[in-house]
């Protein structure tokens, strides 16, 4: 494979469990202490179980976009606060036409849709405000776009737990064939109903919260965060050195118990980073806590990287974040990087001898000195993606 061109992170922000911006989330992801998942979510029927809920309230949009409103927008708008610099610099150097947006989500604006169908059935009509539009996947680059003013291409990624992950890589790809000079790119997801009662559904939704790789795991806890990426051409202290993707299409739900396609993306990244495994400083595992998703992704990484190179599961501080759990993970890659520091894997410490062996980091302090690490993705359907994150020479 052709090694990738030279794509920069110009400026980067994010928000989640652990903080509304990256200096709490470090502080927290890095912690002697981490906190794990604190709040909780009701679903119908009444049982109670943890969440990776916003600590902090969200902004309300400004006049001008009060249209757009729904919690995802107004995640988007609170992250797109840190990057308005870099964002109004790369207008002024290449001009709102060559600004493209490429985020992923997997709930956009359901939660204004449950919202509003309460209201209906209780009063029966919809409130004046309510629109489709919120729930159109598209709809979080549409606004994300008419809040800065961007001219260019923008589109929604929506694959469901790869969907951020995967749209970093199209983003990526815009630069790389010259179709923009600078991207918009990450995800948002924020907790609904739907989705949590739809895993719930599924026995997906472990009542003490993700302990992934665990001989007692027993599913994940739901989060809900943002990362958002502006990425250039421009030469930068961070880079996209390298991406891959493949789907197996193994089964709707369940990933494939050997790994094939998540060795397929992971090997493809590598190569179009020009490295080998043994580059590699550190592993950003997929780690939902589920029974079958971590044992597939332990088969697979292990080919792979062996039981040597050193790996965690951030989701024990977070939750799945669904459609934006890929974006997070890679800002957290990004924070690992700059610190030269591995965040630790949140889980009970009791291994799983029925899985391949990794070599979990499950306390703080660890260090980690490669300018490579990696950052892996999976969803439903077999979609699988990875990137290559890197600090530039």
């Amino acid at each position: 494979m052709t090694i990738q061109p030279g794509i920069f992170i110009a400026d980067w922000s994010l928000a989640c469990a652990l903080g509304e911006d990256r200096a709490r989330v470090e502080a927290r992801l890095f912690s002697p202490n981490p906190p794990g998942l604190t709040a909780t979510a009701s679903l119908d029927g009444g049982r109670i179980v943890p969440a990776g809920r916003l600590g902090f309230p969200l902004p309300a949009l400004p006049d001008s976009l009060a249209a757009w409103d729904s919690a995802n927008n107004r995640l988007i708008l609170h992250c797109l606060q840190a990057l308005n610099p870099a964002i109004e610099q790369a207008k002024a150097q290449f001009g709102a036409h060559r600004l493209g947006v490429v985020l992923g989500s997997s709930t956009s604006g359901i939660a204004s849709t449950e919202s509003a169908l309460r209201h209906r059935l209780a009063h029966g009509d919809w409130p004046a405000s309510f629109t489709l539009g919120r729930w159109e996947l598209g709809d979080p680059a549409a606004f994300a776009a008419a809040a800065i003013g961007a001219q260019g291409p923008a589109w929604v990624v929506s694959t469901a737990c790869t969907s951020s992950t995967k749209a970093i890589i199209s983003a990526a790809r815009l630069l790389a064939t010259g179709i923009c000079d600078a991207v918009l790119t990450g995800g948002a997801d924020t907790l609904c109903d739907l989705t949590l009662n739809g895993f719930a559904a599924l026995n997906s939704l472990s009542p003490t919260g993700s302990n992934p790789f665990s001989r007692n795991r027993d599913g994940i806890g739901l989060g809900e965060g943002s990362a958002l990426f502006l990425l250039t051409r421009t030469p930068s202290p961070l880079r996209l050195a390298g991406w891959g993707e493949s789907g197996d299409a193994h089964h709707a739900s369940a990933p494939d118990p050997e790994g094939k396609g998540a060795v397929t993306a992971m090997r493809a990244a590598l190569a179009s980073a020009g490295l080998d495994a043994e580059a590699i400083g550190y592993l950003n595992l997929h780690g939902t806590g589920t029974r079958l998703n971590d044992a597939a992704e332990a088969t697979a990484m292990h080919q792979i990287f062996g039981a040597g190179t050193p790996m965690s599961s951030t989701k024990g501080h977070t939750g799945h974040m669904l459609g934006a759990t890929g974006a997070v993970e890679a800002a957290f890659t990004l924070m690992a990087l700059q610190r030269r520091e591995i965040p630790p894997h949140l889980w009970d410490h009791q291994p799983d001898p029925g899985i391949a062996p990794l070599r979990l980091i499950d306390h703080p302090g660890h260090a980690a000195s490669s300018p490579y690490m990696a950052s892996f993705s999976a969803g439903f359907g077999g979609s699988n993606a990875a990137l290559i994150l890197a600090r530039t020479p």
